[in-house]
Order: C-alpha cells, then sequence, then structure tokens
C-alpha cells in the first residue's frame, strides 16, 4: 500500500509569519511550495504523489494569488475529501495593531490596500479569510511571538515524530494586554487573591516559589484549581475523540505576571504527569509591572 502524502497548507494574515514559517518547515524536512495557486494546487499534489519520492509537502496559500480569496476554499475541500493524503491547514494571525507595525517597519504595501493605507488592507483581508479560518486545523496568534518563539510552536506541532499526536499548549496572559487569538479555552483566574499588593511579591511572577506559595495556599485556589483540573481531565479524551490534534488552554489574569503563571504552570505539570505533551508558554510575563 502506497503510503500516504502529508500536506500543510499555509496560510493566515499578511504580515502574520509565513516567511518564518516556511523556512520551519523546511528545516523539518518538507517540500515547500511558496505562493502555490490553489486552481494548480490538486495538480501539483499529484505529481508529487506520482513521484514517489516526497511524504511531506508544504504550500503556502495566501492573497499574493489573485485567484485565493474564490478558489482556496473549494480546494481545500477538494484536497481533504482524498483518502490518499492527511491534509491539514495551519493558519497565522495577529492583530491588527502588530500587523502595522509591521508593514511600517517593512515598508512593504498590504496586498488588498487600496490606496487607502495598510489597516483598510488588513481589516479587507480579515474579512475575507473569514470562511477559511473556521476549517483550519492550528491556529497560532504571533502577535507577541519571536521568529524563534513561532518556529519552535511550528516544530512542536509539525515534526515528523509529533504529527498524528494530540497536544496541549497551556498559556498565561494578561486580560490588560488582550485576550489570546488562538486560545480554545480561556479560564479567568482574577478572582484570586492578587501578589501584586504583596510589596515583596510584586515584582517577583508565577515562575517564582514565593509567588506560588501565596497563590496556591489560598483554600480558595485549592478549590478552584481542583475543579479545574477535574474539567480540563474529563474533556481532554473528548477533544482528542472528535479528532482535534491540539488544545490551547489560557489562564488570564490582570497582568499576566503572577496568578495566571502560577495555575498555568501547575495545570502544565500536572497534564505532563498524565502523560499528555504539553508546552508552556506565558506570553505578558516579561512585562513591566
Amino acid at each position: 500500500m502506497a503510503e500516504q502524502l502529508e500536506v500543510v497548507i499555509i496560510t493566515g494574515m499578511s504580515g502574520a509569519g509565513k516567511t518564518v514559517a516556511v523556512q520551519s518547515f523546511e528545516d523539518l524536512g518538507y517540500f515547500v511550495i511558496d505562493n502555490m495557486i490553489p486552481s494548480v494546487a490538486t495538480k501539483f499534489v499529484d505529481a508529487v504523489k506520482q513521484s514517489g519520492e516526497i511524504t511531506r509537502m508544504a504550500m503556502v496559500m495566501d492573497s499574493r494569488s489573485r485567484e485565493f480569496y474564490d478558489q482556496v476554499v473549494p480546494c481545500v475541500a477538494q484536497l481533504r475529501g482524498r483518502s490518499d493524503l492527511t491534509l491539514r491547514l495551519l493558519f497565522l494571525e495577529a492583530t491588527d495593531e502588530e500587523l502595522v507595525s509591521r508593514y511600517k517597519e517593512s515598508r512593504r504595501a498590504h496586498p488588498l490596500s487600496h490606496q487607502d493605507g495598510v489597516l483598510p488592507g488588513i481589516m479587507r483581508e480579515r474579512q475575507l479569510l473569514n470562511d477559511l479560518k473556521s476549517q483550519v486545523d492550528l491556529v497560532v496568534d504571533t502577535t507577541t511571538l519571536t521568529p524563534r518563539q513561532l518556529k519552535q510552536r511550528i516544530t512542536e506541532r509539525f515534526s515528523p515524530d509529533e504529527a498524528h499526536s494530540f497536544y496541549v499548549n497551556v498559556m498565561s496572559f494578561g486580560f490588560k494586554y488582550g485576550l489570546p487569538l488562538d486560545a480554545d479555552l480561556v479560564i479567568d483566574v482574577r478572582f484570586l487573591p492578587n501578589p501584586y499588593y504583596i510589596p515583596d511579591l510584586k515584582h517577583q511572577t508565577g515562575n517564582d516559589p514565593a509567588v506560588q506559595a501565596y497563590v496556591m495556599d489560598n483554600p480558595l485556589a485549592q478549590n478552584f484549581y481542583q475543579h479545574l483540573y477535574l474539567l480540563i481531565e474529563v474533556a481532554l479524551p473528548g477533544y482528542i475523540k472528535e479528532g482535534k490534534s491540539s488544545l490551547t488552554i489560557a489562564i488570564g489574569c490582570t497582568g499576566g505576571q503572577h496568578r495566571s503563571v502560577t495555575i498555568a504552570n501547575r495545570l502544565a505539570a500536572d497534564l505532563k504527569n498524565n502523560q499528555y505533551p504539553v508546552h508552556v508558554h506565558h506570553r505578558d510575563v516579561d512585562k513591566a509591572n
């Protein structure tokens, strides 16, 4: 029986990190095609399969192709319906503010700007991508990720050794800096006592034992965490059975430095002890408090 071809479509917002994604997939040994036209993608996949030399390929499909918005959704549906390949969609996202900043820094024009600036182009693109985004397998918000961190996220999810395993991403964040765009579950822990108001703890974080003890020694936190972990423990097998390949659990407090970091660390450690592959990421822990 012929080996199935693994196909990853890389798409998402212009300026959200597709260049880094291309380099990451090349480093993982994927055969990568940049700026693939959706109308010829199926024929190209057929040619790759017939060669018999490639088992993993990634294709970038984005707004540089004029046919993209009309043809990408039918293209995805056609490829998903094939039994001779495994298709996954990676959607790269970022906030409007971050995308504007990146375009200004690069001094490039947005592909959908009609002489009215970068932000209107971003808003047009976001609206046009709504249908596609609802079908993707993994959304990665690159707003606060460095290129190295984005490459690490892709490697953890798409490395050949891990490609078919369920993966849990636990992250902490601060509500004052906005909700994470790629979260599947958002847990608000702002009701817990805040170490920020303790002078000796204010400038520490949930990575420090003193802060962890202050948060977790509280009976309210202990009771809450027991119920939270039970909820996650019950839900994860259901997500796996449904066919979900990864789950992002975002724990939020006001500034993303004390309570959310503590709970995220505890949850990640307990999930690892329960044999789940886990990555923990503290989005706002290094921001000045």
